[in-house]
């Protein structure tokens, strides 16, 4: 019986380690569902995003107010997780408070700790005024009802939750050290919990043993669970904004990508010395490559990367000149309704062994509308103001390059502009023989 609780402990570590490992593992094979494609350039330029915006939260500040919290929750989630360590090592040790031969670096680390803790509380209580109170605008549009919005509390909730835990469970280790409970001797500074200690007053040690040990239990598991519901979570950007950042796009804004099957095309169309009627190379008896992308499949696994990154933060929403004058597009949309298909797309793998089985369905039409692809205006201000680097506008536009190439179902006005770029060299419906003529006007 003395190790009954370093078992259990280390059977709910192990399951709950394996559970993650498992979605870990779904959640690489779903963005290996997208196209390959080569980010291997730049390294140093990339590692250099990925510190600057992942690591040192650069793009998170430029709105003060919710960056100087986001950077608090941030910061705490990191550095708390020391003691978590610890908390693990006693755990499957059975020991208590572990690190604390450290002395003064131990009183300091608790100290900060629960510094950020306090903090921490502060911020998630702020968090959550601006979007159940005050309703900032961003965080009550259409596709943030429902599941987005449940999602967005419970975080808030979950992360309230562990910080008093972790200050309950100081305060009763606090007093128990008062006592002079055995197992419970001197270590750690507590500039926090101590203000929570009143209450505990009157409890027998055995009551106060249980409090502990009840918090201790509860903080820990409640972290493991924590660990495995960010798979179902937004806040998957805990762990996936540092390889986001890395892949993210490090070419200028403005520039879009060619298809290189086109690219191809147009060289030979302008090679004097290519031979029109010459057979190819060689012979391709596979399917056709698909001009832009109808569903997740066609993306390539970056932009399904960005997709599981998304915080749905809506800063690139709140950004968009096409949202902000009444058009349906919302960017932020675009990466939950990419992910939430290609989510789909692995369930449907999951219940057929592996293999995708065409359920009639597609990103385009059945999550995603031309009309809302056709509402952008490409100007980048979505990719902008994305603090953890995702590219909206990429997904876009390889959409309406199947609208265009596949379907030929441009809008109206950009089919003449073709037209007229086609018949006249310019998006001007005048024969070159005429641009001239307003000079005589």
């Amino acid at each position: 019986m003395e190790y009954l609780p370093n078992i259990i402990f280390a059977v709910a570590l192990i399951l709950g380690i394996g559970f993650f490992a498992r979605n870990v593992k779904k959640l690489s094979r779903n963005i290996k569902l997208g196209k390959d494609v080569d980010v291997s350039d730049n390294k140093s330029k990339r590692w250099k995003n990925m510190a600057r915006i992942a690591l040192g939260q650069t793009k998170m500040v430029v709105r003060p107010i919710a960056g100087i919290m986001h950077v608090i929750v941030y910061v705490g989630f990191i550095i708390i997780n020391i003691e978590v360590l610890e908390i693990i090592l006693d755990g499957l040790f059975g020991t208590h408070r572990l690190f604390s031969p450290l002395g003064s670096i131990y009183d300091f680390l608790i100290g900060s700790f629960e510094v950020l803790a306090l903090l921490v509380i502060v911020a998630v209580v702020v968090f959550w005024i601006r979007r159940n109170i005050i309703r900032i605008q961003r965080f009550i549009k259409p596709e943030m009802k429902g599941w987005p919005k449940t999602d967005g509390n419970m975080i808030l909730y979950i992360e309230f939750v562990l910080m008093i835990l972790f200050l309950t469970m100081n305060a009763a280790d606090f007093q128990l050290q008062q006592l002079g409970a055995e197992h419970y001797h001197e270590a750690g500074a507590f500039p926090v919990s101590q203000f929570i200690v009143p209450i505990l007053d009157g409890l027998s040690e055995s009551s106060l043993i249980l409090v502990e040990r009840t918090a201790w239990w509860l903080h820990i598991l409640g972290i493991l669970a924590f660990l495995n519901y960010l798979y179902y979570s937004k806040h998957l950007h805990i762990l996936l904004a540092f390889p986001n950042t890395y892949y993210g796009k490090v070419k200028p804004q403005g520039q879009f990508n060619n298809l290189e099957s086109v690219t191809k095309e147009v060289k030979l169309m302008m090679d004097p010395d290519a031979d029109p009627y010459a057979a190819p190379a060689e012979q391709d008896t596979g399917e056709p490559e698909k001009f832009g992308a109808s569903d997740v499949m066609d993306l390539n696994w970056v932009q399904l990367l960005n997709a599981y990154t998304c915080t749905e933060c809506g800063r690139c929403t709140s950004e968009c000149p096409a949202n902000q004058t009444g058009k349906k597009l919302s960017p932020r949309k675009i990466m939950m309704d990419t992910r939430d298909r290609l989510e789909e797309v692995g369930k449907i793998m999951d219940a057929n062994k592996g293999e995708f089985v065409s359920d009639g369905k597609q990103l385009l039409n059945d999550y995603i509308t031309p009309e809302e692809l056709w509402a952008c205006t490409t100007c980048n201000a979505c990719v902008q103001a994305c603090p953890v680097s995702i590219d909206p506008l990429s997904i876009i536009v390889e959409m309406r390059r199947y609208l265009v190439m596949e379907q030929s179902a441009a809008p109206t006005e950009l089919n003449n502009m073709m037209s007229n770029i086609e018949n006249n060299g310019a998006p001007w419906p005048y024969n070159q023989m005429d641009r001239l003529n307003w000079v005589n006007e």
